[in-house]
C-alpha cells in the first residue's frame, strides 16, 4: 500500500515551506510513497538511489530534484554518508509563483513532467545551502518561501539547455559562461568538452543552431554589455577581458549584438539613467 503524505500535517503556524535534513539509510525502501505537496530536494553529500514506479536513478552530489504532487517515489542512500535536504512546499505558493511569473511555465515545478532534475556545482551548491540556512532561521511564511525559491528558479530557468543536447555539450556550454573560458574563444569551449573541434561544431549546430564561435561571441557581448553599465573600466580593457583585443572587431560584434557602439550603450544605459542631462 502506498503511503500518502499531506501538507496539512507538516506545515504548521502559517508555514508555507518546511525544510528537513536527513542521512539516508542504505536499505532498499519497502514501498514507494506520494504526497499532496510540491517537493524539492537536493543531494548534499554522497549518492542517492531515487526509486520511481518504472526505474531507479542514481543521483550524485549536487543533484536538485523538483517533484510535483502525486509522484510516487522513494529515496535510498548509496553508501554510509548519503545526505539530502528536502523541502515540503505548499501548493498555493507554487501556484501563486506560476501566475505571477510566466517565464516559469514549462520548467521546474511548472513543467509537463512530474520530475525535473538539475545539477549544481560546488559553488552553486554552497549558495543553495546558504539560502537554506536563512530559510531555517525564518518563520517559513510565504514571503520566506518565495525569498528562497525565486533566486533558485531564476538561476535555473536562465540556464535551460536544449532538451536533446548531450550532457557533455550542455555542461560545456554552461561552463563556458565563465570569463576564463570564453576569453579563449571557441577553442576554450572545445577544450572543456574533451572532444574534437569538428564534432563539437556539428553538435553545436544541431542542438543550439549556431557555431561555437557564435555561441562564445554571444557570451562575450552579454558580459561586455553588463560591465559597460555596472563599472567604469575603459572600453579597451573590457574588450581585452572578453578575449577580443582588436577594437575594430570588438566594436563590430557589439554593434551587431546591440545596435549601438559600446560608448553609446554605456551612455544610454548608465549615464543617462543615473544623471539624465535633459
Amino acid at each position: 500500500m502506498v503511503q500518502t503524505l499531506y501538507h496539512k500535517d507538516i506545515l504548521q503556524n502559517r508555514a508555507q515551506i518546511h525544510l528537513t535534513r536527513a542521512t539516508l539509510t542504505p536499505q532498499r525502501p519497502k514501498a514507494l510513497h506520494t504526497h499532496d505537496f510540491f517537493e524539492l530536494f537536493w543531494v548534499q553529500n554522497g549518492q542517492v538511489r531515487h526509486h520511481l514506479p518504472d526505474r531507479t536513478d542514481t543521483l550524485d552530489e549536487g543533484t536538485v530534484c523538483f517533484l510535483q504532487p502525486g509522484q510516487h517515489h522513494a529515496l535510498q542512500g548509496r553508501g554510509e554518508h548519503a545526505l539530502v535536504v528536502s523541502l515540503c512546499i505548499h501548493p498555493d505558493t507554487i501556484a501563486n509563483l506560476g501566475k505571477r511569473h510566466p517565464d516559469l511555465q514549462g520548467h521546474l515545478f511548472w513543467s509537463d513532467a512530474k520530475i525535473a532534475l538539475h545539477q549544481r556545482d560546488i559553488r552553486q551548491l554552497a549558495t543553495l545551502n546558504h539560502a537554506a540556512v536563512l530559510l531555517e532561521r525564518s518563520t517559513c511564511t510565504a514571503l520566506h518561501a518565495e525569498a528562497f525559491l525565486l533566486p533558485l528558479c531564476a538561476d535555473l530557468t536562465s540556464d535551460i539547455q536544449p532538451k536533446d543536447a548531450p550532457a557533455w555539450l550542455a555542461q560545456a556550454c554552461q561552463t563556458a559562461k565563465d570569463p576564463a573560458v570564453f576569453r579563449e574563444g571557441s577553442a576554450g569551449l572545445v577544450a572543456i568538452t574533451g572532444k574534437a573541434h569538428p564534432h563539437v561544431s556539428r553538435s553545436m549546430r544541431k542542438y543550439y543552431g549556431q557555431t561555437p564561435s557564435d555561441f562564445i561571441n554571444n557570451l562575450r557581448m552579454t558580459y561586455a554589455a553588463r560591465v559597460l553599465i555596472t563599472d567604469s573600466d575603459p572600453i579597451s580593457e573590457i574588450a581585452r577581458n572578453v578575449g577580443i583585443p582588436n577594437m575594430s572587431h570588438f566594436h563590430k560584434l557589439f554593434r551587431n549584438a546591440y545596435g549601438l557602439t559600446p560608448l553609446q550603450y554605456r551612455h544610454k544605459y548608465q549615464h543617462e539613467l543615473v544623471q539624465p542631462q535633459g
